[in-house]
């Protein structure tokens, strides 16, 4: 099957992903992994405080909805936001705020734990830290400290008083938000969806790997170890888009179109007719309660703009980078997944990557972390359990950034 016809435009395949995120269902519930002595203990991003910005509010489930599923709202409760700093071509002040939720790493009793590193997760196409609320704590059960983060301009983050939320500041920001809270120290960083085109920008931009005594010594960076540079480990590709660059027409159209295309992504029937896209079983997880998931960042003062100034940047361009991910990298995708067809995607990425390997869950849509979380939960933990991802000891060196800190958001 083309390329084209499986899309269905590079616009429609972008819309489901958008709601392909956050979808949940009123009754359902997670069996937490039993402790064994193969539980992993991760290691710690980093041992130095960060400064929270003391003015976000957690999204609330009870209110603003009301969501139902009780995992939902446990993620919700975690939420924070940090103020990272980047480029005054995002910020005048040169910090935004970034929120994300951390699934922090459940220790056993067992004394041969194995260590991991820590995972990084990247949400879709306008969406949220919420889609992994079911993800998350299954691999907090298995030992692996999990970060999900929000990407600039949706999710929970920074709206106001921001320049640009254009893919390349999504970018920059989520290597800020790791040098601020993971103190630039080794990570495995994945995405879901559109969340993969970003994992895949970030990991090309910061790859870990070996230098000559000589590059090394020519190399600026924070990095103690004077032998190597960059600090991405591996990553986790789960139904990622990888080889469509950029969201097509919609970035070429006046802003009153644009904006009127936005206003179209906030609807029901939109929503409800990609959330039945995203499922093998969408008559257990395409629900009412999901599309409350789904807006509720969507509602924000400031969403439209940020939406459109995304648009407007053209989007993210992974194609050229995807053979550039040398370092050992797991993907993940739905068996029956509707919207990026794995016997074409999949196949491209085990092609392209030079040290990939391929995982298919299966009875599983276009959202494995979401339909088939215990499953995926476990390949993941396979994945960090394995010798070539034991970690290398580099240490994490969170920079003093924060002195007045508080001052930017008077």
């Amino acid at each position: 099957m083309k390329t084209s016809t499986m899309m269905r435009s590079n616009y429609a395949m972008a819309l489901a992903a958008i709601l392909a995120s956050p979808q949940t269902a009123h009754s359902f519930t997670l069996t937490p992994p039993k402790s064994s002595s193969s539980l992993t203990t991760s290691l710690s991003a980093t041992s130095s405080s960060y400064q929270e910005d003391l003015t976000f509010t957690p999204p609330n489930t009870f209110t603003e909805g009301p969501i139902s599923e009780e995992l939902c709202t446990a993620a919700a409760q975690k939420m924070k936001r940090v103020m990272v700093p980047v480029s005054t071509d995002v910020s005048e002040t040169g910090f935004v705020g970034i929120s994300f939720i951390h699934f922090e790493a459940q220790k056993s009793s067992s004394s041969s734990n194995k260590k991991t590193l820590p995972l990084l997760l990247v949400h879709g196409f306008d969406s949220s830290a919420l889609e992994y609320r079911r993800l998350g704590p299954q691999l907090a059960a298995m030992g692996v400290d999990v970060y999900a983060v929000d990407l600039l301009g949706w999710g929970y983050t920074q709206l106001e008083n921001v320049k640009s939320f254009s893919a390349a500041a999504k970018v920059e920001a989520l290597q800020g938000f790791w040098n601020t809270v993971g103190g630039s120290g080794e990570v495995v960083v994945g995405g879901a969806s559109l969340g993969g085109a970003a994992t895949i920008e970030f990991a090309a931009k910061n790859l870990y790997k070996e230098v000559s005594e000589n590059d090394s010594e020519n190399n600026n960076n924070n990095n103690t170890n004077n032998n190597t540079e960059g600090f991405v480990r591996g990553t986790v590709l789960i139904d990622a888009q990888g080889f469509v660059d950029g969201i097509g027409p919609m970035s070429f159209l006046p802003a009153p179109l644009a904006r009127a295309g936005i206003k179209v992504l906030q609807s029901v029937p939109l929503r409800n007719s990609a959330n039945q896209m995203s499922y093998y079983n969408p008559e257990t997880y395409a629900t009412e309660d999901a599309l409350k998931v789904g807006r509720l960042h969507c509602l924000r003062d400031g969403w439209e703009d940020g939406m459109l100034s995304f648009m407007q940047s053209g989007g993210f361009r992974p194609k050229e980078k995807v053979s550039q991910i040398d370092v050992p990298s797991l993907v993940l995708w739905g068996r029956q997944d509707g919207i990026l067809e794995g016997k074409e995607f999949a196949q491209k990425f085990i092609d392209a990557m030079p040290n990939a390997e391929l995982q298919w869950v299966e009875e599983c849509g276009h959202v494995p972390h979401l339909e088939q979380p215990e499953l995926t939960a476990r390949y993941i933990a396979d994945f960090l359990e394995s010798d070539k991802m034991t970690p290398l000891g580099k240490s994490a060196s969170v920079n003093p950034l924060f002195g007045n800190l508080l001052s930017f958001l008077n």
